[in-house]
């Protein structure tokens, strides 16, 4: 069964959500006109958010972390967005010297090792690479969504990160219904491994499909016991917030 015909769903208050999100993605496209970056992961949610950038032609640059880990599939979308939207989509890579050196002292699949190597690996093939593409940028846009998980509970539509720059989160407050609905609405290309009960889709080492009942994200890192996130959206005790809301 297709991702769509399993969750897509029409749910009360959808048109005063969407009506809010592009809301917000003009107001910000508008505020931080070329220098704003909407940092994609290629999943549902961010490709949702990818064609209100590209159907209202905002000026906002899609940009994508390529970590030399991800599945066929999900590397195949950065071609579709061209192809599909006439966007071209800013590709950033972990730096090749490092990789190799890392590889060859911890292995090719070191994260099973060790939480610590894990996030060694996260930091190395994810973070590096994302602090260079939101170098010289005053915001960035992310698909958080509240219901992804209990640590993403609290997610705000708007907060400052730790270097100072906006991050927006327009679905803040969507379901998993009001995304696949959205993208069943206005035929938007998703990774097909949506259909293979992969909700949330990393490196795909690091990645497995879901069974009924489970969480969100726990097809993510799913030998270990801990929060489920790699680093790119942890918070830490000097992040402040503002424009919080429901």
């Amino acid at each position: 069964m297709s991702a769509i015909a399993l969750y897509a769903r029409l749910t009360p208050g959808f048109a005063e959500r969407l009506a809010q999100t592009l809301a917000m993605l003009e107001s910000a496209a508008s505020t931080h006109a070329g220098a704003i970056v909407q940092a994609t992961s290629l999943g549902a949610e961010d490709m949702v958010l990818t064609d209100l950038i590209a159907r209202h032609a905002l000026p906002v640059l899609i940009a994508t972390l390529e970590t030399g880990q991800l599945h066929r599939e999900t590397t195949d979308l950065i071609t579709t967005i061209t192809r599909h939207y006439g966007l071209a989509v800013e590709v950033y890579r972990p730096q090749a010297e490092a990789v190799l050196q890392f590889v060859a002292t911890q292995g090719e699949a070191p994260m099973f090792r060790s939480l610590a190597l894990r996030k060694a690996c996260c930091n190395l093939r994810k973070m590096e690479p994302l602090a260079r593409m939101l170098s010289g940028h005053q915001a960035w846009i992310t698909g958080l969504r509240r219901e992804q998980s209990q640590a993403r509970g609290g997610v705000p539509f708007q907060e400052i990160d730790d270097a100072g720059r906006v991050k927006l989160n327009p679905l803040a407050d969507w379901t998993w219904a009001d995304v696949w609905h959205y993208i069943d609405r206005h035929k938007v290309p998703y990774n097909p491994l949506h259909d293979q009960f992969m909700p949330s889709i990393g490196c795909a080492p690091c990645t497995r499909p879901i069974a009924v009942g489970e969480d969100f994200r726990a097809g993510r890192w799913w030998w270990e016991d801990s929060s489920k996130e790699c680093g790119l959206h942890v918070k830490t005790e000097t992040d402040s917030m503002i424009g919080a809301s429901a």
